[in-house]
């Protein structure tokens, strides 16, 4: 499952786990888009970086789906 696009604030769900991630910072690195994030609520704790993967459908981050269903306008 993907979104049609990945944007800083959005919140994802570590698969097999009930954490909560805040994507907090997103970079182009040649040909690969990579995302930053950090756990929700643990300002304190290292911060991740992901390749995000795009599908026909979107993007998504390997290991985790969105926490909250898109809205489409």
């Amino acid at each position: 499952m993907g979104v049609s696009k990945i944007q800083i604030g959005q919140l994802w769900k570590k698969d097999g786990t009930r954490d909560i991630y805040l994507v907090t910072r997103l970079y182009n690195e040649a040909l690969s888009t990579i995302v930053i994030m950090r756990k929700s609520g643990s300002e304190g704790e290292a911060l991740i970086r992901v390749k995000a993967e795009r599908n026909p459908g979107g993007h998504n981050i390997p290991g985790f789906s969105p926490a909250q269903e898109e809205e489409k306008l």
